[in-house]
């Protein structure tokens, strides 16, 4: 059964009452944050026991005792890989693998006819590779790779199928997807290469196809989400938030905030999305082409809640203009009123603007002057006295 209230936001709710102005009491800060007043004093008295200044079980230990258990269960699978691979080996030995072995065991002081014996391997075989232990094929490779660098470092602009003549001529005959195969391993492009994108990178390949198509309206909550990722910068660095906004009612309903944007910054936010909403399943998660939920474990993530994608253009910031015009909002009512000292400090404002003032304070227009948690509240009212 999943936690109602991600671990994220139970750890953001109790920095806010922390850090809260002399006058503000907890029930204000848990009627801000939709939570139960003994609820936040059951979560500030874990922090504690966590922290070590309160008596209980602290979830850490049981952390670590879940670490070990699966550590001990990791080693019992490795014992048994290598007990069966020792009995494959001696059955069946790689030479070309084992005659190294056989030479540092000799410099560990070692007999060599003793790792010869354990290891069931011929002296003959053996003492052939330790006089010559370049095969005829790498020293061809060798030869093919010094008369391509050769042929590259006389005329740079000359791509693989061009060197690969030069090569020839000098007496050293290949088939051009070799040359092309060793030019790539080492890199010797010709100075003319191809056009690239901005920054040197092109955008990735769609995994959605827009479902959206900038119609950001809705007829009931968890029908279509927005998503995106903003930064901003603090005394220690910058800080990312990535959100999920309902297109019904303009609720967040998760998010996630770090201070390195990953794959796992994007795949935080639909999860502790779904903890807080009773069923989202079918719901349309739309983002922009972002590195970040273009990865394959923010496509697992929405895969594995029934989730849908929908991705929009490159370099067309209206495809997401409603998740941009919040991020706007948070832009000037938040991040740019003051300087930021550290990442903990702007992490408190923003999530005590969202909770406090964007969800319960803040009236929109387009609600009919609600703010949006009055809103859904108001119309699933209404669904359920309808049907």
């Amino acid at each position: 059964m999943l936690d109602p209230y991600p671990r994220e936001f139970r750890e953001d709710v109790v920095r806010v009452a922390r850090s809260r102005e002399d006058g503000v009491t907890l029930a204000q800060i848990a009627k801000d944050s939709g939570v139960h007043e003994m609820t936040l004093h059951k979560w500030i008295h874990q922090a504690d026991i966590d922290e070590g200044n309160g008596h209980g079980r602290a979830r850490e230990h049981a952390a670590e005792t879940r670490e070990l258990k699966r550590r001990v269960r990791l080693l019992e699978q490795e014992n048994e890989v290598l007990r069966r691979a020792a009995a494959y080996l001696s059955q069946e030995p790689a030479v070309k693998r084992l005659h190294p072995l056989v030479s540092e065991l000799a410099a560990d002081g070692i007999p060599v006819a003793v790792s010869l014996r354990v290891l069931k391997l011929s002296r003959q075989p053996y003492c052939r590779w330790c006089s010559q232990q370049v095969t005829a094929g790498e020293l061809d490779e060798a030869y093919r790779a010094n008369a391509l660098f050769n042929a590259h470092r006389d005329d740079p602009e000359f791509g693989s199928r061009f060197l690969v003549e030069e090569a020839r001529a000098a007496g050293v005959a290949m088939c051009e997807r070799t040359a092309w195969r060793i030019c790539r391993d080492n890199q010797w492009w010709s100075t003319f290469g191809k056009k690239r994108g901005k920054n040197g990178k092109r955008p990735g390949p769609p995994v959605h196809d827009d479902l959206v198509k900038r119609d950001f309206t809705a007829d009931d909550v968890d029908e279509v989400w927005l998503t995106d990722i903003t930064a901003h910068w603090t005394g220690e660095g910058k800080l990312y938030l990535c959100a999920i906004k309902d297109v019904f009612s303009g609720r967040i309903s998760g998010y996630s905030i770090s201070d390195r944007m990953k794959a796992r910054l994007a795949v935080n936010a639909p999860e502790n999305a779904m903890s807080r909403r009773d069923s989202a399943a079918g719901c349309i998660v739309h983002s922009d082409r972002g590195s970040q939920f273009r990865a394959r474990s923010f496509v697992h993530a929405l895969n594995r809640h029934h989730l849908i994608g929908s991705m929009g253009k490159v370099g067309a910031a209206g495809d997401n203009a409603a998740m941009e015009s919040f991020f706007a909002l948070l832009q000037k009512n938040v991040l740019d009123r003051k300087r930021w000292r550290t990442r903990e400090e702007l992490r408190i404002a923003i999530i005590t603007w969202i909770e406090r003032t964007y969800h319960r304070r803040r009236r929109q227009a387009r609600l009919g002057r609600l703010t949006p948690i009055e809103y859904e509240t108001i119309m699933k009212s209404a669904s359920y006295l309808a049907a």
